[in-house]
């Protein structure tokens, strides 16, 4: 893990920030594959 506590308190919050949106990225991108290829199966079965 990455120490950050010698650093000012606005490179904390700004690696703070980043960090959030860059997990916002992986998991929108995530539930974006997850739908496309659940969507199919889903629509199969509530076809059957």
């Amino acid at each position: 893990m990455i120490d950050l506590a010698a650093y000012s308190s606005a490179v904390q919050a700004g690696a703070l920030v980043g960090a959030v949106l860059l997990e916002a990225f992986v998991l929108y991108v995530g539930y974006g594959a997850l739908e496309r290829v659940a969507a199919p199966i889903v629509e199969k079965i509530t076809r059957a």
